[in-house]
């Protein structure tokens, strides 16, 4: 049994204790926490103050009513002791929490592997930009949150399709075709201006010389917009692969939105959505019934010139996921798309029969700062900041984990200064750095000739505050990834590993690992070894490297 089976049993018998003593209410969360001295014990809850105002009685009485009561056989409870004004504070049998030591030994990477989720299957959609430029640092955002969500949630035992939708069936890929086709002519001195919406973009550059050097002026002569336009999105697709493979995001799923146009996918849906009356028709315009699903207004979906909007397509996508057997969809979106959400939730139910089969998670706005000022241009291009610039100036690792370290909904700086530095005072560094030094002390151990391949699976030297601090937040490991798997919460793995980063340097510092007695000394390598691996798999959930040098 780990620890975290083992708190939802502590749980468990308290609630039981409740309805024995007739306390019980429905309404009444049983929190376990930390306390935050462990004079206070491993674990405390405040049950009894939150029983005291509905039972009308001291919140102090009720605790030792609680205690007294309390069935701790098979619980692993050395001894559980109420302190003031009303604390319930348990004390954990210290070999259980020793055998945490063992069970991550024996289960390495698997540990902390949940079964969430079972018989769901969700389509995790995120970045989805169009191929007309480079990524730029707020879709770096948004690819380092979905990659690291969908890791998380896979730990925790949820089937997690990754997808990126190419926006390749729309007006801005005719004027991406058109964009070439004026660069293009360019190179041969004809003077042609720019597409009113064209791309500027050294990319679009970039493509015409590539066509130029294959064709030569084979263009000049016969239309090659359909060509620039097939062309376009293959280059500046292959472009966003490389950046988001470098930034260590992949995709299971390329959707192609022109295919929704091929297989008459948007006809078919809005053929559908008008034959149950979800439509009507106002100023040659067709209508949406959107506000009778909860959002503040109808909505257009084909205008009165006959072309569709954006929503049109979007149904059609989301419903072909659905039909492909997705039991919940995810999108990734922008903030600037908060609005965008209960119009698409009312058509999902439309064609779904249930809003909720959605869920959206909204990223806020990156800020990039450098020596206390924001930074809006690349030195490089003079241009907004892409993911290119960022992987090249700073590297993939502080990037990825200053992005998981805060949450998704809420304004982040990035300060490339921070990420740069190679001391305690950067996060990545301080974390990446436990991981080495472990390692470094493995390194010596076998210099010693200690026997690393055969560490101890039962502990009689283990005894201090700084030891079991360590093992307890190795075991509440398997808790943070069911909590970051159900919040969408990346942040919950950064704050988790850098806490255990400090518990090990806090023990590190305090305990002596390799001396001449060979128990004492396995004993602690074993413990570290147990850390090392949680370490690595922690920052793996956030796409995170965790070298054994630095």
């Amino acid at each position: 049994m780990n620890l975290h089976v083992l708190i939802k049993k502590i749980k468990e018998e308290f609630k039981n204790t409740l309805v024995n003593l007739e306390y019980f209410s429905a309404d009444i969360d049983i929190i376990i926490e930390i306390p935050k001295g462990k004079e206070n014990g491993d674990y405390s809850t405040n049950i009894a103050m939150k029983l005291a105002r509905v039972a009308r009685k001291a919140p102090i009485k009720i605790a030792e009513e609680i205690v007294e009561s309390f069935n701790k056989d098979g619980l692993y409870i050395s001894k559980i002791k109420v302190a003031k004004p009303g604390f319930i504070n348990i004390f954990l049998d210290k070999s259980f929490l020793t055998s945490i030591i063992s069970e991550i030994n024996d289960k390495e990477t698997e540990y902390g592997n949940l079964n969430l989720g079972e018989g769901e299957h969700y389509n995790l959609e995120f970045v989805s930009v169009n191929p007309t430029g480079s990524l730029h640092i707020g879709h770096a955002r948004g690819a380092s949150a979905g990659d690291s969500i969908s890791r998380i949630m896979r730990k925790a035992g949820y089937q997690v399709t990754k997808e990126y939708y190419v926006n390749d069936g729309g007006n801005q890929i005719h004027n991406l075709a058109l964009s070439i086709d004026a660069r293009y002519k360019q190179l041969f001195n004809i003077d042609i201006d720019m597409p009113k919406d064209g791309y500027h973009g050294s990319e679009i550059i970039e493509a015409a010389k590539e066509i130029k050097n294959e064709f030569n002026d084979r263009f000049l002569n016969e239309d090659g917009y359909d060509f620039f336009k097939q062309y376009g999105v293959n280059s500046l697709l292959e472009t966003l692969k490389k950046d988001l493979n470098d930034f260590r995001v992949t995709f299971d799923v390329w959707f192609s939105e022109k295919s929704l146009y091929d297989n008459n996918l948007v006809e078919k849906t809005i053929d559908y959505l008008i034959e149950h009356n979800f439509t009507y028709e106002k100023e040659g315009a067709l209508w949406l019934k959107t506000s009778d699903f909860n959002d503040e207004k109808d909505r257009v979906i084909i205008r009165s010139d006959g072309t569709y909007t954006y929503l049109a397509p979007d149904i059609a996508y989301h419903k072909e996921k659905l039909d492909r057997g997705y039991t919940k969809l995810i999108d990734v979106l922008g903030g600037d798309h908060h609005g965008y959400i209960d119009r698409l939730k009312a058509a999902i139910e439309m064609v779904a029969g249930k809003g909720d089969l959605l869920e959206v998670e909204i990223l806020q706005m990156v800020k990039v700062i450098q020596n206390g000022e924001e930074v809006k241009m690349s030195k490089r291009s003079g241009k907004a900041i892409t993911l290119r610039d960022i992987i090249d100036e700073v590297g993939v690792d502080p990037v990825r984990y200053f992005f998981a370290m805060r949450s998704l909904n809420t304004h982040m700086d990035l300060d490339l200064d921070l990420a740069l530095k190679q001391t305690n005072e950067n996060p990545v560094y301080y974390t990446q750095y436990a991981h080495a030094r472990i390692n470094s002390i493995f390194v010596a151990a076998k210099q010693k000739g200690f026997d690393l391949d055969n560490l101890p699976k039962t502990f009689t030297t283990l005894t201090s505050d700084k030891t079991f601090n360590l093992i307890q937040l190795l075991g509440n490991y398997p808790d943070v990834i069911k909590q970051g798997a159900l919040h969408r919460a990346p942040h919950k793995i950064t704050n988790y590993v850098n806490s255990l980063a400090s518990a090990f340097h806090s023990f590190y510092n305090d305990e002596q690992v390799i001396s001449s007695d060979q128990l004492k000394t396995m004993e602690r390598l074993s413990l570290l070894n147990a850390t090392k691996i949680v370490i690595k798999d922690a920052l793996n959930l956030v796409g995170v490297s965790a070298p054994d040098k630095m």
